[in-house]
C-alpha cells in the first residue's frame, strides 16, 4: 500500500502567547532569518532555515502585532499595543529608537532601500519615518478610512498598500503626494497582504477567499474560495507556482497557484493559524498560531516511512528532550507573565 505523505514540521517553542505575525529576511551572506510577533510582547529572531532561536527583543509593554527585518537583516522593527514602534539592533537586541504613537500600532515595514520605516494602526494614519534622522517628525499620509491592519511597500518604495480592520478593500497610496491612487475592492476586510518577491502580484486574504492581483494594473488574476475563514496567505517566491493559506480550522493548506488544487494539508497546530509566510527560497514556509508555536514546514513532505526511520535513528528522541526542556521553560514564563496579565490584556484589547 502506498504511504500517505504527511509533513513533519520543525516546531519552534518560546512564545507564551499567540503568534500573530511572521516575516522572513531576504537571503543574506549569513543565511536568512525569521522574526515573529506575539501577544507576549517579545518579538523573537530565529534562523530561518532551522528555526533555531537566536534572540528575544525585550522592551515592549504590550502585545506586539507586527514585525519585520531590513534587507541585510541587521535591524528589526516592531509595532505594539503599547503605542510604540521600535527599531532594534538585530545583532545585539538593543533598542535603537522608539517612535511614540497615540494608539495601537498594527503594521510596520522597512523600505527596500532600508532608509524609511512606515507604521500604521488604530490612529488611521500612515507615518513614514526617516531612519537617517530618527528624531525628525515623520511624514503623515492622509487619513485612512479605517483602522489600518496590514500594509506593505510596492513599486520600489513609491507606493504603499494598506488594508483596514473594519472595512473591505486595499488602498494604494502614492508616497510623493500622500493620496490614495487606487482601491482594490474586496467584499470583506483584508487580513493579510503580501507583495510577491518579483513584484508581480499582490496576495490578499479576505473572509474565506484568497486572491491574487496584478501589482501594476491591479486587476484580479486569480481568486480561490477556501473551506474556512482564512487569516493569511503567501505565494511561493521562487517559481510562483504554489501558495499556502491558513486560518480558523488550524490547518495549513498548500495549493497549486494555476489551478487552485490542494497539494497538501498540514495538521499540528492546536489553535487558529494567524500568519503564514514562505521562506525566500520557497523550500519551506512558516506558520504562527494561537497556540503560541511557530511551525516550519518543508515544501517536500516526508512520508510516514521516513518519519519512522528518523525515530529509529534517534532523531525523535533528541527532539523530545528539547521539547521537554522548552515546555518547562514556557511554564516558567507563563507563571511570570500572569503577574502582568491584566495590564497586557488591557493594552491588547484597547
Amino acid at each position: 500500500m502506498e504511504k500517505k505523505k504527511v509533513a513533519v514540521p520543525l516546531v519552534c517553542h518560546g512564545h507564551s502567547r499567540p503568534v500573530v505575525d511572521l516575516s522572513y529576511s531576504p537571503v543574506t551572506p549569513d543565511g536568512y532569518f525569521l522574526i515573529s510577533a506575539s501577544k507576549d510582547s517579545t518579538p523573537m529572531l530565529r534562523n530561518g532555515e532551522t528555526g533555531d532561536w537566536i534572540g528575544t527583543f525585550e522592551g515592549h509593554k504590550g502585545a506586539v502585532w507586527s514585525c519585520c527585518l531590513d534587507k541585510p537583516a541587521l535591524r528589526a522593527a516592531s509595532g505594539s499595543a503599547d503605542f510604540t514602534a521600535k527599531i532594534w539592533d538585530a545583532l545585539t537586541g538593543d533598542v535603537l529608537h522608539s517612535f511614540d504613537h497615540k494608539h495601537i500600532v498594527r503594521a510596520c515595514a522597512f523600505s527596500e532601500d532600508t532608509h524609511l520605516l512606515f507604521t500604521g494602526g488604530f490612529e488611521k494614519i500612515l507615518r513614514i519615518f526617516d531612519l537617517n534622522r530618527p528624531d525628525a517628525s515623520p511624514r503623515e499620509v492622509d487619513k485612512s478610512p479605517g483602522s489600518i491592519r496590514t500594509a506593505a511597500w510596492l513599486h520600489s518604495d513609491q507606493t504603499i498598500l494598506s488594508s483596514c480592520s473594519d472595512i473591505g478593500g486595499v488602498r494604494l497610496w502614492d508616497v510623493r503626494s500622500g493620496k490614495i491612487v487606487h482601491t482594490i475592492e474586496t467584499s470583506s476586510p483584508v487580513t493579510s497582504t503580501e507583495v510577491s518577491q518579483d513584484g508581480r502580484y499582490i496576495t490578499t486574504a479576505d473572509g474565506s477567499t484568497v486572491k491574487f492581483w496584478d501589482a501594476n494594473h491591479f486587476g484580479l488574476v486569480k481568486s480561490y474560495d477556501m473551506s474556512c475563514t482564512v487569516e493569511s496567505a503567501s505565494l511561493e517566491p521562487k517559481h510562483g507556482n504554489k501558495f499556502v493559506a491558513a486560518g480558523e480550522d488550524m490547518w495549513i493548506r498548500l495549493f497549486d497557484f494555476h489551478t487552485g488544487q490542494e497539494i497538501a494539508c498540514n495538521k499540528g497546530h492546536h489553535g487558529p493559524v494567524h500568519c503564514v509566510r514562505f521562506a525566500p527560497g520557497g523550500e519551506s514556509y512558516a506558520s504562527g498560531s494561537e497556540d503560541g508555536t511557530i511551525r516550519i514546514w518543508h515544501t517536500g513532505s516526508s512520508t510516514h516511512e521516513e518519519s519512522d526511520s528518523a525515530l529509529a535513528n534517534g532523531l525523535g528522541g533528541k527532539d523530545k528532550s528539547i521539547d521537554e526542556v522548552t515546555d518547562k521553560m514556557e511554564h516558567v514564563e507563563i507563571a511570570k507573565d500572569e503577574k502582568t496579565e491584566e495590564k497586557i490584556e488591557a493594552t491588547t484589547n484597547a
